[in-house]
């Protein structure tokens, strides 16, 4: 596969990704100004922008509307929906000859959705709603990939960038909570941050799977342990980090080119933390530096990818 296409592949996939990632981020957070709380608003935006990543040029205001508005639809702010689904599309734009139509024709819906005339009016008026829309336009556009694609190299960049993303977004996103609400002794935690751990939990879009796991006790041991090492749940790092190692193997089984080590140990390092690591090895340490770490090694994977598969010199592509 040339290089150019595994580039826009997964760029799509991860640009896709980070617009969930924020319209989550930004649909929860609205919901739980809506509460009485001992949690000002002031903290949930600026944790909510923590989160992101502290998009450049983006500081809480005071002005939650405004705010909101921003994260969704300023092309300037490259954490916002908007940027994201952009660049999505003019990714998938580049390389239209190696996607279905199916999958062309649901992103460009989706494109074409946030830029309407009557957008940013129907946002106002329910955002909810809107930001619904938006995720489910996303999870039609991945159910399609997953049906209409044959699942050779081309998806598996796909699937690649799906899910170092989003363990990249999940680890940035238990590190804030960690430092502010996880960390808490037991007896400390009351009923307002009760409604700060299922906060946590609808982030991730997983309240009901956690019930499923550990019943409706919510406890930040648990949580963490939940969101960190659940090797079913599709939003928990263990599944994320399984999906990323199995991807890279497939590219290099299908490429014929020799397994570049390097790659190899950073993503089976990570791998290994996540599968042989226990939730009390973890709490008995520093599970700020654990959370801290898996973001420094999706980091290296992302680079050790780019230096193998698309900036790679002649020479090394002829190496056996």
């Amino acid at each position: 596969m040339l290089s150019r296409v595994a580039d826009s592949l997964y760029w799509m996939s991860r640009y896709l990704e980070r617009a969930e990632n924020t319209v989550r981020q930004l649909d929860v957070t609205m919901s739980l100004l809506l509460d009485a709380s001992e949690t000002t608003a002031d903290t949930r935006w600026k944790r909510l922008l923590t989160s992101l990543g502290d998009p450049p040029g983006v500081e809480w205001n005071g002005n939650m509307e405004e705010m909101a508005r921003n994260l969704v639809f300023d092309s300037t702010n490259p954490a916002s929906v908007t940027t994201c689904l952009n660049a999505a599309r003019e990714n998938a734009r580049q390389v239209r000859e190696e996607i279905s139509t199916e999958q062309w024709q649901r992103l460009n819906r989706l494109y074409h959705q946030m830029h309407s005339p009557q957008a940013q009016a129907q946002f106002q008026a329910n955002m909810n709603d809107f930001l619904a829309n938006i995720v489910d336009g996303i999870h039609l556009f991945k159910g399609v990939s997953d049906t209409t694609m044959i699942h050779g190299q081309g998806w598996q960049f796909i699937r690649l960038g799906r899910y170092l993303e989003r363990a990249y977004a999940s680890a940035t996103l238990l590190e804030v909570y960690q430092e502010s609400l996880l960390d808490l002794p037991e007896r400390e935690h009351s009923g307002y941050q009760y409604l700060e751990l299922v906060g946590l939990l609808r982030c991730c879009t997983s309240f009901e799977a956690y019930c499923q796991v550990y019943t409706a006790d919510l406890t930040p041991d648990r949580i963490l342990e939940f969101l960190l090492l659940n090797r079913d749940f599709p939003h928990a790092l263990r599944y994320s980090t399984d999906g990323v190692r199995q991807s890279i193997d497939a590219i290099q089984l299908s490429s014929g080119r020799r397994p570049p080590e390097e790659l190899l140990a950073t993503a089976g390092r990570l791998h290994s933390m996540l599968r042989y690591t226990t939730i009390n090895e973890i709490l008995d340490g520093n599970p700020g530096a654990f959370l801290h770490s898996i973001r420094e090694q999706c980091k290296q994977i992302h680079e050790l990818i780019y230096r193998y598969y698309v900036q790679y010199s002649i020479q090394s592509a002829l190496a056996v």
